[in-house]
Order: C-alpha cells, then structure tokens, then sequence
C-alpha cells in the first residue's frame, strides 16, 4: 500500500494528526502489518488536502503550538474504499492481506472470502514449495547450509501456520457475528 492510502486508513477510523498517524504505524493497530515514515506522512497528507480529499483545521493546545487535525472528506471516503478494493500486494513479511481484512467490514463478504481462500491457497504453494526444495536438498547429498535450512524452516512453518489459521478463523469471520473465542483460563 503506498502512504497516501494508510492515511486515507488512519483518517477513515477518524480525524487524527501527522503524529497520530504515525503512531498508528509504530504501535497502533497497523503496528505488524503496515510502516510509514514522518518523511512520507506528511507529503502524503500534503497530496490528500490538495486532492480534496482530506481537510485540515489548527486546534489550539495550551502553551504549545496549535495542531492540525486531519479528517476525510467524503471525496477521501470514496477514494479509501477505492483504494481497498484493490488487489493486493503479495506478502514480504509486512502484509497488505493483514491489513484488507483489518477492514473486512468496509468490504463485500464475496470479496473478503475470495482474499482469505486465495491466500490460504497461496501460503499453502509456497509450503509445498519449499518442502520440495529441502526434499531435493537432502536427496542431493550436498552439504547442507545450517542458515539456509533454518530460514527455509521457517519459511514452512509460517506459511503453514498462516493458511492454517485462515482456514480455522475464516467461517467466523465470513458470518459477520463478531463474536470472539472464549478467553483461555
């Protein structure tokens, strides 16, 4: 996803400031799965207001500086739903997936289904993938890199993990009821 579209995401949760929005990306809810600099927030922010489709208004703060507080206009909500509609990226640890489903409320459940199956699909190529490769491997006789087998490893383990957790969590999620599993005693 490019900046200007995660702010469009922090906006559309409602109004917030440069570093708000930021801080969405640091420790926020976007923390694992999405990075965005000051350095590109702003130019980003910059681009929305001149594209109309965010609006700015200075808040006084006692004995500091006034602030800007961002909000969307409904120009903005249109191009963030645009925006999320949009096929994304393949995963490079960071995951564009993560962060669609974080909306999957804002999106048609067709969608949100086709994006979960897909990628369960997916992580489960890649699995097979590399458990050939370390099967060809061993069979080669070659030495074996220890790093390499590790980082391969875990390639496996976390694509395994992931489609399997897609599968588990993906009805709950498709019916809509909101209901989270009871907690661990």
């Amino acid at each position: 996803m490019d900046v200007k579209t995660l702010c469009l995401a922090v906006l559309f949760k409602g109004e917030a400031t440069g570093y708000e929005i930021k801080k969405a990306f640091e420790e926020g809810p976007f923390a694992h799965f999405q990075r965005a600099s000051f350095g590109s927030i702003y130019p980003a922010l910059s681009r929305l207001l001149a594209e109309g489709l965010a609006e700015a208004e200075a808040r006084e703060q006692d004995g500091r500086p006034d602030k800007k507080v961002y909000r969307l206009t409904a120009a903005g909500r249109d191009a963030f739903h645009q925006a999320i509609g949009q096929d994304p990226e393949p995963d490079q640890f960071r995951s564009d997936m993560l962060f669609l489903l974080y909306f999957a409320r804002e999106l048609p459940m067709d969608r949100v289904a086709d994006l979960i199956d897909r990628y369960i699909d997916s992580y489960r190529s890649q699995a097979e993938h590399i458990v050939a490769c370390r099967a060809q491997r061993l069979a080669s006789g070659e030495e074996i890199d220890p790093g390499r087998w590790l980082v391969s490893g875990f390639g496996v383990a976390i694509y395994q993990a992931a489609a399997d957790y897609l599968i588990e969590n993906r009805d709950r999620l498709l019916s809509g009821n909101g209901r989270l599993p009871e907690a661990a005693e």
